[in-house]
């Protein structure tokens, strides 16, 4: 019995033979090249042929190509992956067969933008603007993810691990969910342990395209931790802040923000603004395919708004390497050192693991 794959294969290379019998193959377009080959398993519109119709079982991961939320957050790349290599290039059904020996990369690359273009609403900002995430720079771009970062004080050895959710909501809306958990040193070497100060946020999107995204954030973090055991800062701080993001050619990219933050007592808690500064690059192996690497640098400043308060600048080298096939699992490490004022500030080792949930389970994607 033939395979399913292997069946459609044959049905793909039969159409698109038929197609380039009156044209030649390098000038098949997108839409010609989804219309012989994809059209049949996907339908003419992107959005799903009838059950009846395909032969096989459609599986959990079947697209619609018509739903923005699901072509837009991905970048050419992983598309193009998944043609040239098939559904398991990425840890999606092998029902999706492999397409590189039959089509060129022009080819391909044609065939991508034409299923991308099937989104047409311009509000959901392109995939290539998903940049990969710094330790400490906000992205503007809005996610669905559950984020574990974790950062510990190479002296003091105070930690903190952080569990942050995201979801977004529409095309340009996210909303955030920030729940620590901390660890405090006394100078009796006793440790107090606990939940810190739970926040909450919206971003939104104001502008974005292939190249360029803006956005910005408000944030309240509520006093549920213990500030006297040092678990949390014992006040209601709001937190505004603006995110930026830009791409520099086909690999290269700056992130940037900036904000304010404003607590319920200022004693307690002084006013303060901040800016940081994310430049990176990404390297995938495979020919472009394969495992993402990304070294970053991040360029950290913030003061209080007191008379006579420093200026803090830190340094985070850092780097972002996905661990799984279909790459929505990610990991990121790094080391946060002072630049000035060293006194009483000592370098913090920060990390956190990414799970990009909306493209599968946790579990999903590894082989």
């Amino acid at each position: 019995m033939i395979r399913p794959a292997l069946f459609l294969l044959i049905g793909v290379a039969v159409a698109i033979t038929a197609q380039a019998q009156s044209r030649p193959a390098t000038d098949l377009e997108g839409a010609d090249l989804f219309a012989a080959g994809c059209a049949g398993c996907h339908g003419p519109q992107g959005s799903g042929a009838p059950d009846s119709t395909i032969g096989f079982e459609k599986p959990s991961t079947y697209p619609n190509f018509s739903a923005c939320d699901q072509t837009s957050p991905e970048v050419e790349a992983d598309w193009y992956s998944v043609i040239h290599d098939g559904g398991k290039a990425r840890g999606f059904s092998r029902i999706m067969p492999a397409f590189g020996e039959m089509l060129t990369p022009e080819q391909i690359t044609s065939l991508v933008r034409y299923i991308r273009g099937l989104c047409q609403d311009r509000a959901w900002a392109p995939g290539e603007m998903n940049l990969p995430r710094p330790l400490l720079t906000d992205k503007a771009f809005p996610e669905s993810e559950w984020v574990l970062g974790s950062s510990a004080d190479t002296k003091s050895h105070d930690s903190q691990t952080v569990l942050t959710y995201e979801r977004r909501i529409s095309a340009r809306n996210q909303i955030e969910v920030v729940m620590p958990f901390a660890v405090a040193h006394e100078t009796t070497s006793a440790a107090h342990s606990g939940i810190g100060d739970l926040g909450f946020a919206l971003k939104h999107v104001f502008f974005g395209n292939r190249s360029t995204i803006f956005s910005a954030q408000g944030e309240l973090t509520t006093p549920t931790g213990n500030a006297d055991k040092g678990l949390g800062g014992g006040v209601t701080v709001f937190e505004g802040f603006g995110a930026f993001g830009q791409r520099l050619g086909p690999s290269a990219f700056v992130q940037a923000q900036a904000g304010a933050e404003f607590s319920s007592d200022t004693e307690i808690a002084p006013r303060a603004i901040y800016a940081r500064l994310a430049v990176g690059r990404t390297f995938r192996q495979d020919g472009g395919l394969g495992r993402m690497w990304v070294p970053m640098v991040e360029l950290i400043t913030d003061r209080d708004l007191e008379s006579g308060a420093p200026t803090n600048v830190d340094l985070v080298p850092e780097m972002q390497v996905t661990i799984n096939r279909r790459q929505h699992v990610r990991l990121g490490a790094g080391l946060q050192m002072p630049i000035n004022h060293r006194d009483g500030r000592s370098n913090v080792f920060q990390m956190y693991v990414l799970w990009d949930w909306f493209d599968g389970g946790l579990f999903s994607g590894w082989k």
